[in-house]
């Protein structure tokens, strides 16, 4: 659950990155993200802007359902949270109003 920010939540553009794909990929394990960013994120950063995201509410993540050894942690899936679609939305409209604006 998301807290309530004191200031205007910040997203990075790796994070929107992260959460446009998440949209419209659905639910979706680190390096899947890597692979669909098409080179715009790296192995080395993803689980790192994930677990970051994870404590802003942006993103939820649940060990893989279907993991069955017991001896090696198991992948995480990533989903957005209600937050995160709500955030990137608004962040989408404010890009959009401001381009439009600019070519005024």
């Amino acid at each position: 659950m998301a807290k309530s920010p004191s200031r205007p939540p910040s997203l990075s553009g790796k994070e929107q990155l992260v959460l446009g794909l998440l949209v419209a990929n659905g639910p979706s394990y680190g390096l899947q993200l890597v692979s669909a960013s098409n080179g715009r994120l790296k192995r080395g950063t993803v689980y790192v802007t994930l677990g970051r995201m994870e404590e802003k509410g942006y993103v939820e993540s649940e060990p893989d359902p279907e993991a069955s050894d017991d001896l090696v942690l198991p992948r995480r899936i990533y989903r957005p949270s209600p937050y995160g679609r709500r955030l990137l939305q608004a962040w989408e409209v404010l890009h959009r109003t401001l381009s439009w604006e600019g070519s005024r």
